[in-house]
């Protein structure tokens, strides 16, 4: 279906992007090399299932920066195809291959699920259509040429706050995760820095089932009792909140702290989570209060666009529209899918509502990392834990 898109209070958007799910033959996709005329971008995200709030972050955060640049990427008018990932790696795929293939879009952003990229790391490399995802990044993920993140590699977040906790906690860290990819991921980047600060583990990780568990009041009593002086957990989605009241209804909170990569009190999970989410502190690239031009410009326009605070997945695809932006621009008159891949490698620092940032080797971002605090219901930044990504 066919519509207009306009966010509700930017008045850039005088000039809408058209969003459709059908092949116009107007665009300029991977085949066609034009002096001029509307650039074809496929957007893959979930439009229902269980992850379809975070497929709505990244949608409007990539339709956000191309409103307010008056329906244009790199002076190109934007023709957006959006396809519904879904919450399986096999909707995901069936997508991403309909963007290539059928609508034969110039570039794709999107892809919320580690399974999916992963299984369309061939269609893309093979196709030579670069794909500049905004949240998924498995650490197995690697060796590839025409697939970007600006987002971060999964254990990234772990990694930014183990040599924090181990100075901090002053005594042994209960360590427990969801027992899938991304928990392990976060389990052993955090442990990387950690061990070496001199940190010291409350017995070894325990894994969660997932995502059959609900109940965690069997764990916590292990946490209580296992004499640990701080807690580093990975949830997300409904999880995160069942774990963050139980950990409060169990009577840990204020007694023993907790830690976690951001995306425990990111986002809607926040609101569910209420009063209990009070004094977690997280690691993430993203805070919707940071102290920058590019945010002061990202955070108050998305607000007014679309009612609530930023997540770090709505910035990461405001950034992905930025990095095309910049590509197509560069590819100038010859602007086809591999012309801009080879700008994408050549687009040096991003100025981003993170901060700064550039792209490493691996095609994923060099860039600052926060300690955040949850205050009175939101996410505050209390420090920057450095640079990672290099």
């Amino acid at each position: 279906m066919a519509g207009r898109f306009r966010p509700v209070g930017l008045v850039a958007a005088s000039t809408a992007l058209l969003l459709t799910t059908a092949c116009g033959g107007a665009s300029l996709g991977t085949g066609e090399d034009k002096q001029s005329g509307p650039v074809k971008i496929g957007l893959l995200v979930p439009r229902s299932g269980t992850y379809k709030a975070l497929g709505d972050d990244m949608k409007q955060g990539f339709e956000l920066y191309v409103a307010q640049r008056g329906g244009k990427l790199g002076g190109r008018d934007v023709e957006i195809v959006v396809a519904d990932e879904g919450e399986t790696a096999d909707s995901g795929k069936a997508a991403a291959e309909k963007l290539v293939k059928q609508d034969r879009v110039l570039a794709v952003s999107g892809v919320v699920s580690s399974a999916t990229i992963n299984g369309v790391k061939d269609l893309f490399e093979t196709g030579k259509v670069p794909l500049v995802g905004s949240n998924a990044s498995p650490t197995t993920l690697t060796g590839t040429t025409y697939i970007w993140r600006t987002s971060y590699v999964n254990d990234e977040p772990g990694k930014a706050l183990g040599k924090h906790v181990a100075e901090r906690a002053g005594g042994p860290v209960f360590l427990i995760a969801a027992g899938y990819q991304a928990g392990k991921d976060e389990v052993e980047g955090f442990k990387s820095t950690f061990l070496p600060a001199g940190g010291t583990m409350a017995g070894e990780e325990v894994y969660t089932p997932f995502p059959g568990t609900k109940n965690f009041q069997p764990y916590l009593a292990q946490i209580e009792k296992s004499g640990a002086k701080a807690v580093f957990c990975f949830y997300a989605g409904g999880a995160a909140v069942d774990f963050v009241k139980q950990y409060r209804d169990f009577g840990l909170a204020g007694k023993i702290p907790l830690y976690a990569p951001g995306f425990l009190t990111e986002g809607g999970v926040l609101k569910g989570q209420g009063d209990a989410a009070n004094g977690i502190l997280t690691a993430l690239n993203y805070s919707a209060d940071l102290d920058n031009a590019a945010n002061k410009q990202f955070a108050p326009a998305y607000k007014a666009a679309y009612g609530s605070a930023p997540t770090t997945y709505a910035m990461a695809s405001w950034d992905a529209a930025q990095v095309l932006d910049k590509a197509i621009k560069a590819a100038g008159s010859t602007v086809t899918s591999e012309t801009v891949n080879a700008a994408i490698a050549q687009v040096g620092d991003i100025d981003s509502p993170r901060g700064t940032w550039r792209f490493n080797s691996g095609g994923t971002p060099v860039q600052p990392w926060y300690l955040r605090e949850v205050k009175q219901g939101a996410n505050t930044v209390s420090s920057e834990l450095g640079r990672l990504g290099g």
